[in-house]
């Protein structure tokens, strides 16, 4: 039997009633029948609960038995109406002076009633709601402004009153389990909610800025899982090179971009895809984002002198065929996974260059000598994310005269309606060049040629740039040649 709309609910639940409650008992009111309500549960157990949710209404109930998820699924849209950002809450948080004691642990709660708890409670389950990635929290001279990252774009959420800043900041900072006395250093801390079942991590980072503390908040909802090689949603040929590039028995791997371009999620991928019983596989991160079943994961803690390469030297002890270090930041780390390489091991890490083939000159400009890492290294793929164009709104039209150029007659251009928030996208799709290290390639890195030179060379052995592999996106539709532009810049080979 179909379950009634959440709106139609809504005007059989006391507002004194607290959904904790009914997710905790298993039943939900669904609709009046005459002079009877009829209240779902998820057995006939709960029938006495449902007796006394109808005596607080005046009425006379009759249960229906639905599946646990069915009700679920209808408390969790009930949390939405009611969690939802109310004018009553923003206007309503001054005042609030005591915060220390008020951390919850699932954010889908209703029965809270200090306003400043909902109106942070209400932030995170919107953001999780809008898939969003980043909360800002951004102090100004009279305002806070609250900015959401939606699939890479920040757009403006909410604007409030300077005198919410404290009180906001300080909420933010008890749940991160940060010192809120302390205002005048950086300090990261982590956040561990429930939104109706699923686990979210929140990092927390808060540096001191000219009108206040600036916070930012990354999300990530650990109950949609991780990605594998297959749904990274590479081309057929490209996830080919890429497996066999990651089936050779020694070497580095490097994955490059900015910040957000994905490097993470492609490096756990792999893992998952190299990751056998036969196999011991260490990583090395700075923070361990996913937990990955099968691999010893140590996180980089600086404060206690536990650094990258300070991990890097004690793991080589623990006999790793596979070592996958979070990123590459200096000479020490790069000069370690080198070796690492050198003596039999697969070395998997991240650096942070424009394209694939600026990984080279990074490294030699880190100290790296150009004969060893001609030897090391595998290949080096270069990613970036671009967002998907809205299936509901997009349109076709005429080429411009740059995407003539390429031999392109036309293209699709975003618009915006309801489905996709008026931005005209909605999810994002990765780009991924790859740089293999051939015998050619090797002798050029041996030689320390200039980045230039031997990117010209990399083309000519086939390497597909980052903007062709744009240009493949637009010609199927997938996404727009301004977002091409955006991400990746025009054709720089």
């Amino acid at each position: 039997m179909t379950l009634p709309e959440p709106s139609q609910v809504l005007p059989f639940l006391p507002e004194a009633l607290s959904l904790d409650t009914l997710r905790q008992q298993g039943i939900v009111p669904l609709r009046r029948e005459g002079e009877l309500l009829i209240v779902g549960a998820v057995s006939l157990e709960a029938f006495p609960q449902a007796q006394i949710l109808g005596a607080s209404l005046g009425l006379p109930v009759e249960v229906e038995i639905h599946r646990r998820e069915a009700i679920d699924g209808l408390l969790r849209a009930l949390y939405d109406l009611r969690s939802g950002l109310a004018e009553e809450d923003v206007d309503a948080v001054e005042g609030v002076d005591d915060l220390a004691d008020l951390a919850r642990e699932d954010v889908l709660s209703d029965s809270v009633d200090v306003p400043i708890i909902r109106l942070v409670n209400g932030l995170i389950a919107e953001a999780i709601r809008e898939r969003v990635t980043d909360i800002h929290i951004e102090p100004y001279e009279e305002s806070v402004l609250v900015r959401f990252r939606v699939d890479g774009v920040l757009r403006d959420r909410l604007r409030l009153p300077k005198g919410h800043q404290a009180p906001l900041t300080s909420r933010l900072k008890v749940m991160a389990r940060m010192d809120i006395a302390e205002r005048f250093v950086s300090q990261d801390g982590r956040i561990g909610i429930t939104v109706g079942g699923h686990a979210i991590d929140i990092r927390v980072g808060a540096i001191p800025t000219q009108h206040g503390e600036r916070l930012a908040l990354r999300i990530l909802d650990k109950g949609q899982g991780l990605l594998t090689l297959e749904h990274l949603g590479m081309a057929e040929r490209e996830r080919t090179v890429l497996e066999e590039v990651i089936a050779r028995p020694h070497g580095i791997i490097l994955l490059t971009g900015p910040t957000g371009s994905g490097k993470t999620t492609t490096l756990y991928a792999i893992l998952q895809a190299l990751a056998r019983p036969q196999v011991n596989v260490l990583t090395v991160e700075d923070p361990i984002e996913y937990d990955l079943p099968g691999v010893a994961q140590i996180q980089v803690n600086e404060k206690v002198g536990l650094t990258f390469a300070g991990a890097l030297r004690e793991i080589l002890r623990q006999d790793p065929d596979i070592i996958m270090i979070g990123e590459m930041r200096d000479y020490d780390t790069a000069h370690i996974g080198v070796q690492a390489a050198l003596t039999g091991h697969l070395v998997l890490s991240t650096l942070h260059t424009n394209d694939s083939t600026s990984a080279v000159t990074r490294l030699i400009d880190m100290g790296v000598e150009p004969f060893l890492l001609a030897g090391s290294l595998n290949g080096v793929v270069a990613q970036r994310l671009v967002r998907r164009l809205c299936p509901r709104c997009r349109v076709e039209e005429a080429a411009t005269p740059l995407l003539r150029r390429y031999g392109l007659e036309s293209h699709w251009r975003a618009v915006g309606c309801e489905h996709c928030g008026g931005t005209g996208y909605r999810g994002r799709v990765g780009l991924y060049e790859q740089f293999v290290v051939d015998d050619g390639a090797r002798e050029a890195i041996s030689q320390a040629l200039p980045a230039s030179r031997l990117r010209s060379a990399a083309v000519e052995r086939g390497l597909v740039s980052l903007w062709r592999l744009g240009l493949e996106k637009v010609a199927a539709g997938v996404t727009s040649a301004e977002e091409v532009l955006r991400v990746t810049g025009e054709d720089p080979s």
